[in-house]
């Protein structure tokens, strides 16, 4: 396969050193169409760590000269129509993100076994009959997403203790035909989804994945009739509550006294065990009271004053979860410490939102938030925000800015990427309709994954916040990126709580008139509870909820 023309963008991007490269839509078909396939240089851009090929039906195959890519770290292969992907895939030992989403793959490459840094794998809406071996290696897997495929069974090292970060599994409109009672091993699992697919069957054994948040039965021919009434109707919890009653009967029914001996060994066992906890929770009590955080959430939802988002239907296709909450008793005036909260924010978006691609976190000043709220889309020539720092300006105008400033960066400066908001461009594009969140008056106080409004902008004053984290992979995302965040601000009240202490009066830049608050004061934090409503105010979720900041960090005590 020689080239036939040039790329412009391959040649840019190797003549820039660029870390990112996106190739998408008609005109890129158009030349892979032209081609016979994907430019062989593409592969020569040896200092790529994002790739994404995307919306591309002339695209059939990729070669094996993309192990050749050895610095990526998420391959976005979606919309296309490939039929294989080599295994020399196996090589590509840095890739966190793996995305064959919407393509014509009947197998998968052995090779995906030894990605060991994978975290995120979508296969789904394909034509694949079983997975390959070895997923278990991926241990630092934390998402698949395999529905729509003609998929018949898990293999059966998927159901392995070594996938102890694996907390969402996707396999919607499939044939599974039976869930192992091994499913448990999976410790960190919260999302099951295994919707219209033919089980008969639910393990009682589900009922011990100890994170376990969110089932989705919905569809599948169930032989116990309640129980397939419940998964039609019914929240997890009381799903999870029937099969554990289920499994207690059935194994006295099989086990008779024998299964009363273990009950009593279990028993005996959950003794020793809150028996250490209360010791550990002794300990933890003798230690001096600035080492603990106070979350206290507070149940508003219903007041007339509480703040609401009304969900639009139409963002379900381009970035359908959202979740938010109100934070009181943040100190952001003190020092450094909104500087601090800001790069904290920053290194949650680059680690675990993957830089923006699974999540996106806004912040905005409550006092300057006039509810209630709309989440919508709007075309990219009518959705207007003014930019942090920035006039205000139409979608389409940011982006041709962003994308003209990166440029002159690379220019400049001689950079191989690009920093803030420019490296977030590529996830916008070929978009139809972009995400925003809306005030009452009509402005835009939001636009992820790009940026949020200098309207509602956070300062030093601010006394109230509102946290905003939309996601286009699962609600229960959403709802881990808020848990670490709100974590991370109780880390960083203690941290400036402390510091003025050891500062005085005057420390950090206070008026030495102003007195220091006590400790417990100082780092506590109020989260206000935000409701999240459809169209027609029915609820959708509210956060936090009970089975939300549930951390297992012992310095962070919730208090309902």
């Amino acid at each position: 396969m020689d080239d036939m023309e040039k790329w412009p963008e391959i040649e840019k991007a190797a003549t820039e050193k660029r870390r990112e490269l996106v190739l998408q839509g008609p005109v890129i078909d158009k030349r892979i169409s032209s081609n016979g396939g994907l430019t062989s240089s593409i592969y020569s851009l040896a200092l790529l760590n994002y790739l994404e090929v995307s919306q591309c039906p002339s695209l059939t195959e990729i070669h094996e000269e993309i192990q050749h890519l050895r610095n990526l770290q998420s391959l976005v292969l979606c919309r296309n129509k490939l039929a294989s992907i080599p295994d020399g895939i196996g090589n590509l030992k840095s890739l966190k993100v793996l995305d064959l989403s919407v393509n014509n793959l009947r197998v998968l490459p052995e090779g995906i076994a030894q990605l060991r840094e994978l975290n995120t794998l979508n296969v789904s809406c394909n034509s694949l009959e079983v997975l390959p071996e070895g997923l278990s290696q991926c241990t630092k897997l934390s998402t698949i997403n395999i529905s729509k495929n003609h998929i018949t069974s898990f293999p059966a090292d998927l159901y392995s203790d070594r996938l102890d970060l694996l907390s969402t599994l996707v396999a919607s409109d499939n044939a599974i035909e039976e869930l192992s009672g091994d499913i448990h091993k999976l410790a960190a699992l919260k999302v099951l989804d295994l919707s219209n697919n033919k089980l008969s069957e639910i393990p009682s054994d589900l009922s011990d994945c100890p994170k376990l948040k969110e089932v989705n039965f919905k569809g599948n021919k169930l032989s116990d009739k309640r129980l397939e009434k419940m998964v039609n109707g019914c929240q997890t919890k009381s799903i999870l509550d029937y099969l554990r009653g289920k499994g207690k009967a059935r194994q006295g029914e099989d086990r008779g006294d024998a299964d009363s001996g273990r009950n009593a060994d279990k028993k005996k066992k959950q003794q020793q065990q809150r028996k250490k906890k209360g010791k550990a929770a002794d300990e933890q009590d003798e230690e001096e009271e600035l080492n603990k955080m106070v979350v206290r959430i507070l149940h508003v939802s219903d007041a007339p004053t509480a703040i609401t988002v009304k969900v639009s239907a139409e963002v379900k296709d381009v970035r359908p979860y959202l979740v938010c909450c109100v934070v009181r008793g943040m100190n952001l005036k003190a020092g450094n410490a909104l500087k601090r909260f800001l790069v904290a924010q920053t290194k949650l978006h680059d680690d675990l939102c993957a830089r923006r691609t699974t999540a996106t976190i806004a912040t905005h000043d409550v006092q300057l938030l006039k509810g209630p709220l709309v989440y919508d889309v709007k075309p990219p020539t009518q959705l207007k925000i003014a930019p942090l720092g920035r006039k205000e300006m139409t979608a389409v105008e940011l982006i041709r800015h962003l994308q003209l400033e990166a440029d002159e960066l690379r220019k400049q400066k001689k950079r191989q990427n690009v920093t803030g908001l420019h490296k977030y461009l590529q996830l916008l594009q070929g978009k139809a309709f972009y995400p925003c969140l809306v005030d009452a008056e009509g402005h835009v106080i939001s636009f992820p994954p790009i940026t949020n409004s200098e309207k509602t902008k956070i300062k030093k004053t601010t006394k109230e916040l509102f946290l905003e984290v939309t996601s286009a992979t699962s609600l229960q995302t959403c709802k881990d990126v808020m848990d670490a965040l709100i974590v991370k601000m109780a880390e960083l009240n203690k941290f400036t709580a402390e510091h003025q202490e050891e500062a005085g009066s005057d420390g950090e830049g206070d008026s030495p008139q102003q007195p220091v608050a006590t400790t417990e004061t100082s780092s506590e934090l109020i989260i206000q509870q935000v409701r999240t409503v459809d169209q027609d105010g029915n609820l959708k979720v509210v956060y936090p909820s009970k089975t939300d900041l549930l951390k297992d960090t012992s310095n962070l005590t919730v208090v309902w």
